[in-house]
């Protein structure tokens, strides 16, 4: 029996070779860079036992596909052709409601012994160690020794401090004095070194983001040393960058980096963490997260528990209870605190109380105020007045720390 015919050399290789078409799974022992090579080089294929040669099989799009389990119309195109971006990714989502605004303060640059200390922020904060070391001490945690190369991401963080050492970073009233709270010992960083971090400051636009990102601890850490520390340094290097440079374009560089800093500071927590973790749990690739990107997709859709629990691939029970232990909140109460979220963006507009309704799967205007009401605590008129009410987005130069010791500025 002749063998079969081997595709022409890959261009993406550093040398000619043959790559023997496998009898199991096609791509099993095929690099990943070779794989659009392999597709566009395979014409025809012979079939064992036979030598008989098949025409081109091409890829066609079909209806019924299902994608992380659940049922889709979407006609899924080749790779020949333009690949458009999912609409309903969970993130993308959180964030166009948040509306957050990324700040960048002065770069931190000292010279131990130091300290610095900082008033409580509402919103996010994500910090990085771009040389030397220091401690971290949040009011009421234990400190933490951050290293070159190492991240932090704080969640409304009460009053912190930065420092040399864990007496310079303890936090301070405001006459000085240190506060109580947890004290320790730990190494210092010798006398004259220098430490370099960078932070950017997370504000959220809409009064009511922080429902967002209330799972998260008051302090997530990403150690140079952990797996998705590599790419977070590779991303705060241009940031870094950008912050030194006044090059053209600036200020859109550093919010479009600083939003990819913060997507995968919340990818790490996500992965780690054994805490209910609200949206972020959409994250895992598990039926959980299969469920809620679901629900994501197609909020007006009026979902079961049956039906969630199919896409789960779990009986009702065991989704149930897995779904509360991950997410904080059971499956149908997540459903309609999502569905709000999405009114309170909806009633920043003009479209009509109806039309906001029946967007979100709710058959008449009347359910859907009732289920407002008792999830915001007002009607959706009410709510929209109060709007109309608060004044614009303030506007906010770089946050200037409640005190400052032995530090100073680039």
């Amino acid at each position: 029996m002749r063998a079969p015919r081997a595709p022409s050399p890959c261009r993406n290789c550093p040398s000619p070779a043959t790559v023997p078409i496998p009898a199991g799974p096609i791509f099993r022992e095929i690099g990943i860079a070779c794989v659009f090579s392999l597709l566009a080089s395979i014409r025809y294929a012979q079939v064992p036992h036979t030598g008989q040669l098949l025409p081109p099989t091409p890829i066609v799009p079909s209806t019924g596909r299902t994608i992380h389990n659940v049922e889709s119309s979407t006609l899924y195109r080749s790779s020949s052709t333009e690949v458009s971006l999912d609409a309903h990714d969970p993130f993308r989502d959180a964030l166009a409601l948040a509306r957050p605004r990324a700040v960048a303060p002065v770069p931190l640059r000292a010279t131990a012994p130091w300290g610095a200390w900082f008033s409580p922020f509402p919103h996010i904060k994500l910090g990085v160690v771009v040389e030397g070391e220091c401690w971290l001490c949040i009011d009421g945690l234990e400190p933490l020794f951050l290293s070159t190369g190492d991240f932090y991401l704080l969640g409304n963080p009460p009053p912190y401090g930065l420092g040399s050492s864990i007496e310079e970073a303890r936090v301070r009233g405001s006459d000085g004095s240190l506060r109580e709270g947890v004290s320790g010992r730990g190494p210092e960083t010798s006398q004259g070194s220098v430490t370099y971090a960078c932070s950017v400051d997370f504000e959220f636009r809409d009064s009511d983001a922080s429902t967002l990102f209330s799972s998260l601890p008051p302090a997530v850490l990403v150690t140079a040393d952990d797996a998705g520390g590599r790419p977070l340094w590779n991303i705060a290097a241009l940031l870094v960058h950008e912050i030194e440079t006044h090059e053209p374009g600036r200020s859109l560089v550093l919010e479009h980096l600083a939003q990819i800093l913060l997507v995968h500071m919340l990818r790490s927590h996500a992965g780690s963490s054994h805490e209910p973790l609200g949206w972020l749990a959409s994250v895992a690739d598990d039926g959980i997260g299969a469920a809620l990107r679901a629900v994501h997709a197609e909020p007006r859709h009026r979902w079961t528990l049956d039906e969630l629990a199919r896409i789960a691939m779990m009986s009702r029970s065991a989704f149930a209870a897995n779904f509360r232990d991950r997410v904080g909140r059971p499956p149908l109460d997540y459903l309609i605190e999502w569905r709000m979220q999405l009114a309170r963006a909806a009633l920043r507009t003009g479209d009509s109380l109806t039309a906001i309704a029946g967007a979100i799967g709710y058959q008449s205007e009347s359910a859907f105020s009732t289920a407002f009401r008792r999830v915001v605590g007002m009607s959706p008129r009410e709510f929209r007045v109060s709007l109309n009410a608060q004044p614009g987005d303030r506007r906010s130069g770089d946050p200037v720390p409640a005190g400052l010791s032995g530090a100073h500025n680039p």
